[in-house]
């Protein structure tokens, strides 16, 4: 009974150690309706409100969206690049041949000194300018494929985190109620060792049994209330903690509905792999991820070996005349003039080509983690099979046992019943009823410990095939 007890609770701490990270933001509730109300939840309940509560969830949805956003804006290589400017500068000093004219003119008094060079605007100008400027490589058509392909892997991660969310919360929900049960066991014995410790006491009080017969079963009820206490207790905390992954509130009292009776499927590993196998989000995981790297290096090899073309414009009027003045002389040909430019250049790395280059060692390095990738996908696939056939050969097992041990459990409790009514007939000893018990109540947690095996390792078999094997 003891190792039935362990492998139920093993099962519970491991569908809790699998769903560590799921939180919590949203209630159910107000605060105050928690503290006094039930929320009752089924199976669906608790999967959806996990769904839209998982901080691990949240943060998947802004990854995806980083990868759309990628992807849907992909083609802005073709933007050109469009720049505005206005300059108006100040000499610091006037040229030396400038400066010899003035000292001149001062000195001699033969010239007339320019006004030109005698007041502060003539120290400055005016320079404005808009330029135009667009980069072509055939290289960017395999980046805007890389970012689409980016973002369609990015779906199939969000659709495992999903998934793993929703096993993750059904092992967890599955795992309490085989505890709930294994409580309801607890209980009971509690109650038919309070049961028979009072007719031992009636009985020694009228004198039909010994006395210690009466403390025999005094002892064991004593015995039996602090393992259903703890028992309680810790059923209770893990309530509590449940509630807290689900992003309840602290405190809130929550009651679980459902049972642990799973739907049976007939299920041969060769045919599921033929009609199932492809769909695993693994593998399409990694393909997407092998497509992507491959994308990736046909750009790199196109920026190699193929020139890139940079088309240039460049409109930059110039006025002539005192600067200050410009505003009044806007449209007047006479001084302003076009000082712009328009190119076109034919740019080529041909350093990028040789062998030894560090472009060239990048594709290499591509080259190798597509290989490692492809050896990555043949493992994945092996794993599948592998991984399908024990799924499969647990489900067949589990299935045979619980077939067997629903009999043990009749069985167990028809040996039970007999036992009970020859005790209080007096012709059975407490020990062998205590027996009988024991062995009912293993029988008992030994059947819900096969159907959880059945329910979680369909719950496995269907997450590696990516498909619903149950209706």
């Amino acid at each position: 009974m003891k190792k039935t007890i362990r492998t139920a609770a093993g099962l519970i701490l491991l569908s809790f150690a699998a769903a560590s990270g799921f939180a919590q933001t949203e209630n159910p509730a107000s605060p105050a309706e928690a503290k006094t109300e039930t929320v009752k939840l089924t199976l669906d309940d608790a999967v959806n409100y996990a769904l839209k509560n998982s901080r691990a969830l949240k943060s998947s949805d802004i990854d995806l969206e980083i990868k759309e956003r990628a992807s849907k804006y992909s083609w802005n290589v073709f933007l050109p690049s469009v720049q505005a400017t206005g300059t108006m500068s100040r000499k610091n000093e006037y040229s030396p041949s400038t400066a010899a004219i003035i000292q001149s003119a001062v000195s001699g008094g033969t010239i007339a000194v320019p006004t030109d060079f005698e007041d502060e605007e003539s120290r400055w100008s005016v320079v404005g300018g808009v330029s135009v400027g667009l980069n072509l490589s055939l290289a960017y058509i395999q980046q805007i494929r890389a970012s689409k392909a980016s973002y369609e892997a990015g779906l199939i991660t969000w659709e495992q985190n999903s998934n793993e969310t929703i096993v993750n919360i059904k092992k967890l929900f599955y795992g309490i109620l085989v505890q709930q049960e294994n409580l309801k066991i607890q209980k009971t014995s509690l109650e038919n060792a309070r049961q028979r410790y009072f007719q031992a006491d009636t009985n020694f009080k009228n004198g039909l049994v010994p006395k210690i017969q009466m403390l025999q079963a005094q002892v064991s009820y004593e015995n039996t209330k602090p393992t259903v206490e703890d028992a309680e207790r810790s059923f209770s905390q893990q309530l509590d903690t449940f509630a807290f992954l689900l992003g309840m509130p602290v405190g809130t009292d929550i009651e679980l509905e459902g049972s642990i009776e799973p739907s049976y499927i007939k299920a041969d590993a060769g045919e599921l792999l033929a009609k199932y196998g492809p769909e695993s989000l693994d593998i399409k995981s990694m393909q997407k991820n092998i497509d992507m790297m491959k994308l990736q290096l046909s750009a790199l090899n196109l920026a190699s070996y193929t020139p890139a073309l940079a088309l240039n414009y460049a409109w930059q009027p110039v006025y002539t005349d005192k600067a200050f003045g410009f505003m009044g002389d806007i449209g007047s040909d006479d001084k302003w003039f076009d000082n712009g430019t328009f190119s076109l250049t034919l740019a080529w790395n041909l350093t990028n080509m040789l062998p030894f280059s560090a472009n060239r060692q990048q594709a290499a390095d591509l080259k190798a983690n597509i290989a490692k990738l492809e050896i990555t996908m043949e493992t994945l696939k092996e794993n599948q099979k592998m991984q399908v056939k024990k799924a499969v050969d647990t489900l067949n097992a589990a299935k045979e046992q619980i077939d067997s041990m629903g009999r043990t459990v009749i069985v167990a409790q028809e040996a039970y019943d007999m036992s009970a009514r020859s005790y209080r007939n007096g012709t059975t000893e407490l020990l062998d009823l205590r027996d009988a018990e024991s062995s009912l109540n293993q029988a008992k947690l030994g059947l819900l410990s096969k159907k959880m095996a059945y329910i979680s390792a369909l719950m496995d078999l269907e997450t590696i095939l990516n498909t619903k094997l149950t209706n």
